[in-house]
């Protein structure tokens, strides 16, 4: 392949303000020859305000192998292309990877031009931790699957991150503290950089109140964020698995578990948390 292909820049819009455009994403989508959009109409609003006058062409999940050829062949001709979302960053939660898949398995240069994420916006201002977190996306529409995901990561203790639609958040936050608890913190961030920005944080308890009482908490663009659980304490060795089965048999698990405290030197309420959890098996 030859340096005089293309390259592929995928390009973050604001998320709502605006003013949060950076030089760079402007600058690229005015030198590009194509934007490829998730919704032309939705993105000629946006170019309308900067005065970008690039053409546009759809590229979403619905779009087909001939579609994505098109685009890789207009890269192998030299142009530019650039790759924009509805807001945010192409790809987290959007359309896009298969085109960005192809392209790098291809050989042609794919360039990030960071800028506005929601889910990063609202982690750097939801004062839960943020060292070890994990992105769940939209959690699924339908009771059933969505109970099945958030019991997978009932005992996840990294800060978990969803994006909601506004219709189901009640839904979701009433599921969440069913599976995490009363006590579980979460915060809503909700219309990040708009006129409505909320970011509140309250035990799930307290939140699935507010949010119920308040229909504007249902309203807009949603990013949900969990704090972790607790992390548990690790497995007892079997030698001390084996002694408190032994003395289970005989003793209340209270007792077994201060004996057994001694005669290993583990902490009692480990071997206490551990009776609990594994007597019945």
């Amino acid at each position: 392949m030859t340096n005089s292909v293309g390259t592929l820049y995928v390009v973050a819009t604001p998320i709502g303000n605006l003013s949060d455009m950076v030089p760079r994403a402007e600058q690229v989508l005015r030198a590009v020859s194509l934007i490829a959009c998730e919704d032309t109409r939705h993105s000629a609003r946006l170019l309308e305000h900067f005065n970008i006058p690039t053409r546009t062409t759809a590229y979403h999940d619905h779009s087909d192998d001939k579609k994505t050829d098109q685009l890789l062949a207009l890269l192998d001709k030299g142009e530019d292309l650039a790759l924009i979302s509805d807001a945010g960053t192409p790809l987290v939660s959007d359309p896009g990877y298969r085109l960005i898949r192809r392209a790098r398995q291809q050989g042609y240069r794919v360039e990030p031009v960071p800028g506005a994420c929601a889910l990063i916006a609202a982690l750097s201002a939801a004062g839960l931790p943020s060292d070890r977190f994990i992105f769940e996306g939209f959690l699924p529409a339908k009771a059933v699957a969505r109970r099945q995901r958030l019991e997978a990561l009932a005992a996840e203790p990294r800060t978990l991150i969803f994006y909601e639609a506004p219709h189901r958040v009640l839904e979701s936050l009433r599921a969440m503290q069913e599976l995490f608890g009363d006590e579980r913190e979460v915060v809503i961030a909700r219309e990040i950089s708009k006129t409505f920005e909320t970011i509140v944080g309250h035990p799930l308890h307290m939140m699935v109140d507010w949010v119920e009482s308040d229909k504007n908490q249902q309203r807009g663009e949603i990013v949900l964020l969990v704090h972790g659980a607790a992390e548990r304490p690790q497995a007892i060795d079997e030698r001390a698995a084996h002694t408190m089965r032994v003395l289970l048999e005989e003793l209340p698990v209270k007792k077994a578990a201060a004996l057994a405290a001694k005669l290993t030197g583990l902490r009692k309420n480990e071997l206490y948390q551990w009776a609990l959890d594994n007597a019945k098996a």
